[in-house]
């Protein structure tokens, strides 16, 4: 049972010090004009997914808001 416990403790210990810092440190970073030199430090394809991932952001952001506008478009003209 004192194992278990050793081995527990250990586990959370790396996931708070260590694997939450790594997967957290790509993920949240954004980029602008005064980090430039972090985004110049990514590799070539860690750029472009994230230009990828930046793109599809904004083309969902993008149809939901096309989709809002018809909506009420359509709730106006149905009023009328």
């Amino acid at each position: 049972m004192n194992i278990k416990l050793f081995l527990v403790k250990f586990l959370n210990y790396l996931n708070d010090n260590y694997l939450s810092k790594i997967l957290k440190r790509r993920v949240g970073i954004k980029f602008n004009k005064d980090n430039l030199y972090s985004w110049m430090n990514l590799t070539k394809k860690e750029r472009f997914n994230l230009s990828k991932r930046d793109s599809m952001a904004y083309l969902i952001e993008r149809k939901n808001l096309l989709k809002q506008i018809r909506n009420e478009y359509k709730n106006t003209i149905d009023k009328n």
